[in-house]
């Protein structure tokens, strides 16, 4: 390779102008990254628009992600976000329009389109300039990245727009639902936040009290919750709630996580015995560095008219 000798020197920023969040890609296209000038960052794998990292300003990871999770769009991504659209769980055999599907639905098995990003800036420190940035993805029926059973299995027209916004102490996750089809259909959302934590037996959640809850550990008895949740064994339960969800570890508040629109709050743990048995969960006692605050809206079904559409978001804020 020949020098040249007047070789330009790197681009540097317009004098004046703060610093910008920076966007890029992997090089095979399929992991979005964007980081802000202070140092936060996200990565958002294209498979599912599964964002799976999210760390804060000194590279500290927010999400836990098993290491045996997929990234080559085999399978569905096991931690950070996974999306779940438009059932929840496996599908009701008595709903015909969802019953065909595979549990959780295509949205996390189907390949998303970037849409670009864009930036903004509150007041504040000039020299940070208190950016955000955010990324958007959509997923349609036309899509050459929808997952081909979701085509066969539930042949309804739709638009699917998600958004993914960085602060420098918070990230929000927001999906628009669109029906695009002559005909109305049935849909429900959810976002499966996996969160990281060090020690799960010193972890509280609260929030939640007095909140009726379905328990799906225990026949999907429904009961009511009294006081603050402590993970002392296999957890899966659906809250219908209100109002932020804060978890706290050793006292100290790690997360909270407020909703839009959004009236359910899954909680989840595998335990020891469930971690085993899932092949994608490693290390197998991962499940102690790790915990599932899933707002959606899975308690019935979102019915859409023809040109109706449906938003829920989530924000998770960072020791508030």
């Amino acid at each position: 390779m020949v020098e040249r000798p007047n070789k330009p020197s790197s681009l540097v920023a317009t004098p004046g102008l703060p610093p910008q969040p920076t966007v890029s890609f992997s090089d095979d296209n399929s992991l979005v990254t964007a980081t802000l000038p202070t140092g936060e960052s996200i990565t958002v794998l294209l498979y599912g628009a599964t964002v799976i990292s999210w760390k804060d300003s000194s590279s500290s990871e927010k999400f836990w992600l098993s290491s045996a999770a997929k990234l080559d769009g085999t399978k569905p991504v096991r931690g950070g976000i996974p999306l779940i659209f438009p059932v929840f769980g496996p599908p009701p055999p008595d709903h015909a329009q969802t019953s065909s599907l595979p549990q959780h639905g295509f949205a996390r098995t189907s390949r998303w389109e970037f849409l670009g990003k864009s930036t903004s800036e509150s007041s504040g420190n000039q020299q940070t300039g208190d950016l955000s940035v955010k990324l958007d993805f959509g997923l349609s029926s036309a899509a050459n990245g929808l997952d081909p059973k979701a085509k066969e299995a539930w042949p309804y027209k739709f638009n699917l727009i998600y958004s993914v916004t960085l602060n420098r102490k918070d990230l929000t996750t927001s999906l628009v639902v669109t029906n695009d089809d002559e005909r109305p259909f049935d849909c429900q959302v959810l976002m499966h936040t996996y969160l990281k934590v060090n020690d799960i037996t010193k972890v509280s959640i609260s929030g939640l009290d007095n909140s009726s809850y379905i328990d799906k550990v225990d026949a999907a008895s429904t009961k009511t919750q009294s006081g603050e949740i402590q993970i002392e064994g296999e957890t899966d339960r659906v809250y219908t709630a209100d109002g932020p969800v804060t978890v706290a570890e050793g006292g100290k508040t790690l997360y909270t996580v407020t909703r839009d629109n959004l009236s359910n709050v899954v909680v989840w743990n595998p335990w020891i015995e469930k971690a085993k048995g899932m092949g994608d969960f490693e290390p197998k006692d991962g499940y102690k560095e790790m915990l599932c605050v899933e707002p959606g809206s899975v308690g019935g079904w979102q019915t859409l008219e023809k040109g109706d559409a449906f938003e829920g978001a989530q924000t998770i804020s960072l020791g508030v």
